[in-house]
């Protein structure tokens, strides 16, 4: 073999390792966006029809939710269920749908609600509130009769908290509630309940 021969055949081979080479990073590369692809697909899907979260930036919900928690829940919750009083709820604002709230459903469709000297009652029963930060002020609220298809919200914290006593649209449709709080995941993991 001639030495004009054996360059060429060695060239050859060169270019051949480096196609192969350049075909082995493609499809190293496309691999991983492959994975990246998958897990922002079902990142999103996850986020639109199985989970909620929420950073809590108010004090409402305090002792039980501290204000900068990030807390978590699940959509599916109420797909074969309604919420029951004393579930801790992620719905849209009633008054400004763009902010996601986390408060306690206390009045379920039909009920009364009524507040008199900061103590809650429902059809005229007062009701237990182990879970209040602190007592209510002796405040009076209501009567509230709560709409089919609807409920009444309020914060743990009550003497700092907005809810229905206080928005225009007074009541949460069942259709705007988003899921039930399960977790605080960040800054430490713990039950909500």
């Amino acid at each position: 073999m001639s030495e004009k021969n054996l360059t060429t055949v060695i060239r050859d081979s060169l270019k051949y390792q480096e196609q192969e080479s350049a075909k082995a990073v493609l499809g190293e590369m496309g691999s991983w966006l492959l994975i990246i692809l998958g897990a922002l697909a079902a990142a999103l899907l996850l986020n639109t029809f199985i989970i909620v979260n929420a950073q809590v930036t108010s004090g409402s919900m305090e002792h039980t939710i501290m204000t900068g928690d990030r807390v978590i829940g699940l959509r599916v919750s109420y797909w074969f269920e309604t919420p029951q009083r004393g579930d801790i709820v992620f719905f849209k604002n009633p008054d400004d749908e763009s902010e996601i709230f986390v408060k306690r459903v206390i009045g379920l469709p039909g009920e009364t609600v009524e507040i008199k000297g900061g103590v809650t009652y429902i059809d005229g029963v007062a009701i237990e509130e182990s879970y209040l930060a602190e007592p209510a002020r002796e405040l009076d609220f209501g009567p509230y009769t709560v709409p089919e298809g609807c409920f009444f919200m309020m914060g743990d914290n009550r003497n700092n908290s907005s809810d229905s006593r206080y928005w225009v649209h007074t009541y949460v449709q069942e259709s705007k509630i988003l899921g039930k709080a399960y977790w605080i995941y960040y800054p430490r993991f713990e039950s909500v309940e």
